[in-house]
């Protein structure tokens, strides 16, 4: 069965001051080395973007209709566009994300419309499985203006993932790592062995 990624990229940035998904991480950029992270595990990537945001040629990318609703908004965008049954969800701005992460989610996600993992004592739905199915809920919640992913994780069937399922592939679940600050930016630099920015 092929699946599809989406990699939500319409965030402003705002704590970073800078756009996320531009930014340099070694040779590359941030985004290309999130998406190089899920075409190890998908054959259909989309890209959700705001409306005037620029990202590389090359890629499907959809746009979010209303700025500023937030990663369910994006999530629901990004669904409406994939031909695959399912979806791995991911934000642009975690540069140490993990294939066998991904993997792994995709494997428990068999039988349920999500799969989400719980770092910290809480849900990541910015690094989850969804199916098709929930795009309907999804659009549904983001008319009604109810914009917590928690909203659509309780409408429809999920599996919430304990990080203990996750530590053999990812010991320090580096994967969960945003980079939302500058501080957050240079911590994921230099545990790539990047050095600073």
């Amino acid at each position: 069965m092929s699946d599809a990624a989406i990699v939500l990229c319409g965030g402003q940035s705002s704590r970073m001051g800078r756009d996320k998904p531009s930014l340099p991480f070694g040779d590359q950029t941030m985004l290309a080395r999130v998406v190089r992270a899920v075409r190890e595990v998908a054959t259909e990537v989309v890209l959700v973007a705001r409306q005037d945001q620029t990202l590389p040629e090359g890629f499907e990318v959809m746009r979010d209709p209303v700025e500023g609703l937030g990663p369910l908004a994006a999530i629901a965008v990004g669904l409406s566009a994939i031909r695959a049954p399912r979806a791995i969800v991911v934000a642009c701005d975690m540069p140490l994300l993990r294939p066998a992460v991904l993997r792994r989610l995709l494997h428990l996600s068999e039988g349920w419309n999500a799969c989400v993992p719980i770092v910290g004592g809480f849900a990541v739905p910015t690094c989850a499985v969804y199916r098709l199915e929930v795009a309907t809920i999804a659009s549904e919640l983001v008319a009604a203006r109810q914009l917590a992913p928690a909203q659509l994780l309780r409408r429809v069937k999920t599996r919430y993932v304990d990080a203990a399922e996750l530590r053999d592939v990812d010991p320090d679940l580096e994967s969960f790592r945003d980079c939302n600050t500058p501080e957050r930016y240079a911590e994921a630099l230099r545990l790539a062995g990047l050095g600073p920015a």
